[in-house]
Order: structure tokens, then C-alpha cells, then sequence
């Protein structure tokens, strides 16, 4: 597991998301120092687990459902 702070962890999908597409649009286009984009880097590589650990999340969700779903049927 991550060791995130608690407020990272409650960071829906898709505001994470939202929020590493702009990360990456704002590496992409330059312009920035080099601290400013070490700094990018850090908050898109944070905001990448964040997404990670959702979709992850869901397919054991879908993982267990289908589980259940089969154990149903034997």
C-alpha cells in the first residue's frame, strides 16, 4: 500500500484524472523552471497511483462479482 496522506486517498477518480491530464499538458507545453516541473512530475506521479489504486479497485470489485457469479452456477 501507498503511504499517501489521508486526503490523497480520498480523491475521486475522476478529479485525479482531470487533474494528471493538466499536469501533463502543463510538462508538455514547457515553459516552466526546472524546480516547477520536478515539482509537476512529483504531483503527476502521485496523481498516476491515485488512478492506478481506483481502476485496480474496481477490477477486484468486478473480479469478486464474477467470483460470485460463478460459484453461483456450479
Amino acid at each position: 500500500m501507498s503511504r499517501r496522506p489521508m486526503a490523497e486517498q480520498e480523491i475521486p477518480y475522476e478529479q485525479a484524472r482531470e487533474e494528471l491530464i493538466e499536469v501533463v499538458r502543463r510538462l508538455e507545453a514547457g515553459g516552466t523552471t526546472l524546480e516547477e516541473s520536478l515539482a509537476l512530475w512529483e504531483r503527476g506521479e502521485q496523481l498516476a497511483t491515485v488512478c492506478q489504486e481506483w481502476l485496480d479497485g474496481a477490477r477486484a470489485r468486478l473480479d469478486a462479482v464474477r467470483g460470485d457469479e460463478a460459484a453461483s452456477r456450479d
